[in-house]
């Protein structure tokens, strides 16, 4: 007879799980045991620290559709993962995740690790239960189960460590439970928008002179159709940071990035354009939106709840972003005019001339574009490529060109630090025998350095480019472009990332200047399996907006005034390429 743990394992296996994240604790023990039994059917991945497999958990959802899962013991141990888990809830990823509780009979006595992880986990998840009984765990799984894929967001279920070895003939169910039975069947339809809203929004596109698309990670399932719809309208492309592998950078329709990792063309085609197409994106900046009342929006997304959550929409389309683009396709009509677009293609063409004085400077001490792009330069066909959150991911969302055939991954809204190798490890799982490729940062890398050591025991062909500049580098930029304030607190003591990595029983590289970055990343990504690739860089490179504003020059001319760190330094990087251009007229 199975017990509970076991009920909860095949349950989760019936719905499609066949990949758990997790790190093995006295509180959580049963789910293990349950695991090592049925190591035939779903791959457990262990894991330094819980937060990774909650990252994990959440990268794998993105990658693949598929559920997630991961799991820890009690306490400290399950508020570990809540930061993974909002990774999850703020990107749309159905996760299940399963954690341990104390005996049933001393919860809630202030007895040893006793957090009612039920209730902390009643915001991160759409659906969390304290499992009541073996009788009961199949029903709350399989709940569990159909509310995360439903909801595309976290499930929790907790279990007390006794009732985790119940077997279930030991639980005698109530009347009215014995007559309960569940589905492990996942039900689901293709969402398509109201015919009325269809209709409307093809009028406002086809009545607009100056069409601009934004796509985010919502319409990744969409390229042909969302390719189709910019080639109707004439319309520029800017992709969302989660939305970067929606098209390829060198597309003739696509401006690249919006926002704060921005470009030219992107700049212009939002300041410039009458009507505005949204598909799958919440993208949250809204300063980087067109001008109030400027552009007529029309938006598609499968969730009601985010039609018009950035900006007044008269047209709003739920349903699925392929099947809407293709309805709305057929009522769109060719526009025959295409000076916006190749004013935004010129503007996009200008930009990456502008940034390539960035990508081939030979300045000492070196410019972190130069082995971010190099590194891009060098991606194979198949390339996953991952990224943590901090200046580099700037850096990534300029200088790496995605090509067809790459996918890309990053903590989108949450945007947290090190979730970079969280993310590579997921991928190595999604995506067997696919080369990944991670860029990170020495603040980044510092948190979480621990579980590059599980890529080297899985031998994952992961090659991770660290950025070492001694610095949270956008904090940096943050504090002197937002605020206008000196740096301070941001400082990161130096770790040698090489040697760590071999300590590790891995491959460690250096690159101290730039003539150094095409020869040491050929040697790295030559040798098989997993190897950290450390890059000396600039701290005083500028982290700006394509067009810096009037109110962010003076808050960076008040902040270089009143003692930024190395301000000298900061004012000849502003007055070189690409910073100038990026500065317009502005002077530090």
């Amino acid at each position: 007879m199975p017990n509970a743990s076991e009920i909860v394992i095949d349950t989760l296996h019936a719905w499609g799980v066949d990949v758990i994240f997790g790190l093995a604790g006295d509180g959580i023990n049963g789910v293990v045991e349950a695991l090592r039994t049925r190591q035939e059917r779903i791959r457990f991945v262990p894991v330094r620290h819980e937060g990774s497999a909650a990252f994990m958990a959440a990268a794998y959802a993105k990658w693949t559709g598929k559920l997630g899962c991961c799991f820890a013991t009690t306490g400290p141990g399950g508020l570990h993962l809540l930061n993974g888990l909002y990774d999850a809830k703020m990107d749309l990823a159905p996760v299940v995740a399963l954690t341990g509780l104390p005996y049933h009979d001393l919860a809630d006595t202030f007895t040893q690790q006793d957090v009612p992880l039920d209730r902390v986990f009643a915001d991160v998840a759409v659906y969390t239960a304290r499992v009541m009984g073996a009788q009961q765990a199949e029903t709350v799984t399989s709940l569990a189960c159909r509310s995360a894929l439903a909801h595309r967001g976290v499930a929790h279920l907790t279990l007390a460590t006794d009732l985790q070895e119940e077997a279930a003939d030991a639980d005698e169910p109530s009347p009215r439970g014995k007559a309960q039975q569940t589905s492990q069947r996942w039900q689901d339809g293709l969402r398509l928008p109201d015919p009325d809203a269809v209709r409307r929004a093809a009028e406002i596109l086809n009545g607009a002179e100056r069409v601009a698309i934004l796509a985010g990670r919502g319409a990744l399932e969409a390229r042909a159709a969302l390719e189709q719809a910019a080639q109707l309208l004439g319309a520029p492309v800017a992709k969302a940071l989660l939305g970067k592998a929606v098209l390829p950078d060198d597309h003739p329709y696509t401006t690249g990035g919006i926002g704060y990792y921005g470009t030219f063309g992107t700049h212009a085609a939002m300041a410039q354009c009458d009507a505005l197409l949204i598909v799958g994106s919440t993208f949250p900046y809204v300063e980087y939106y067109p001008p109030h009342g400027q552009a007529r929006i029309v938006q598609i997304d499968r969730d009601p709840q985010r039609i018009g959550l950035r900006q007044p929409v008269e047209a709003g389309l739920v349903g699925d972003a392929r099947a809407s683009l293709e309805l709305l396709n057929a009522q769109l009509r060719t526009k025959p005019e295409r000076s916006f677009l190749a004013m935004a293609q010129a503007e996009t063409r200008r930009w990456y001339d502008t940034i390539r004085a960035a990508e081939t400077s030979e300045l000492q001490p070196m410019n972190p574009s130069v082995p971010v792009a190099a590194l891009g330069q060098r991606l194979p066909p198949d390339a996953v490529v991952v990224t943590d959150s901090g200046h580099h991911t700037g850096l990534v969302a300029r200088h790496v060109r995605m090509q067809a055939g790459h996918d890309f991954g990053v903590s989108g809204l949450l945007a947290s630090m090190a979730c970079a190798i969280p993310y590579a490890v997921a991928a190595g799982c999604a995506f067997p025998g696919r080369p990944i490729f991670g860029v990170i940062g020495d603040g980044g890398l510092a948190m979480q350095l621990g579980e590059f050591s599980t890529a080297v025991a899985m031998g994952l062909p992961l090659k991770l480019l660290v950025l070492r500049n001694g610095t949270l580098g956008q904090i940096k930029w943050e504090q002197l472009l937002f605020l206008g304030n000196p740096d301070f607190g941001v400082t990161v003591p130096g770790i040698d990332f090489a040697k760590a990595a071999e300590a590790m029983g891995a491959r460690g590289y250096t690159i101290e200047r730039a003539d150094q970055a095409g020869p040491v990343l050929d040697a790295a990504l030559a040798t098989p399996g997993p190897a950290i690739i450390q890059a000396i860089v600039d701290p005083n490179e500028p982290l700006l907006p394509a067009v810096v504003s009037d109110a962010y020059a003076a808050h960076l001319r008040k902040a270089l005034e009143a003692g930024a760190t190395d301000a000298a330094a900061i004012r000849a990087a502003l007055g070189r390429e690409p910073a100038r251009s990026m500065m317009g007229g502005h002077k530090a």
